[in-house]
């Protein structure tokens, strides 16, 4: 099993059509990038946590590959807007790879290139180190509930 952690705009929708891909397990929204490891949607609304809302994927590198999931991503929004996605405006709609580790960033980095080839150089997506990833409010609070 693996780990992908995708920003891409509000991460609802995302969600869903990320549970539907053959050989993702498990999908949960949460925000990741910002200045700590626990923070609440209305936080990052403000803009000053410098978090993105994300999509994680547990998924089977045996039945979908990294590489497969990110070309998905890069066709389920759009990477030329910075930091908004249709109606959703601020920092934490942009778009962002959030890798966990070197073969993830290379695969990050190959894969943006290439979109950036045929996007005539206008993709703004960004690629970084996972860092402070928290689930949303909506999960952490079931978690807390089940202790």
């Amino acid at each position: 099993m693996e780990i992908a952690v995708l920003g891409l705009g509000c991460f609802w929708g995302p969600e869903i059509k990320f549970s539907k891909l053959e050989g993702v397990i498990k999908t949960e929204v949460g925000y990741c990038g910002g200045n700590s490891k626990i923070v609440t949607y209305k936080e990052v609304c403000t803009g000053d946590t410098n978090h993105a809302e994300v999509v994680k994927l547990d998924f089977d590198p045996g039945l979908i590959s990294y590489e497969k999931i990110l070309n998905f991503f890069f066709e389920i929004h759009n990477p030329t807007t910075l930091n908004s996605q249709g109606p959703d405006f601020g920092t934490q709609y942009r778009s962002e790879i959030f890798y966990l580790n070197d073969e993830q960033r290379i695969i990050a980095e190959k894969v943006i290139e290439k979109m950036n080839l045929n996007m005539s150089g206008k993709v703004v997506t960004k690629s970084s180190l996972l860092k402070n990833y928290c689930p949303a409010e909506e999960y952490h609070q079931r978690y807390l509930e089940k202790r």
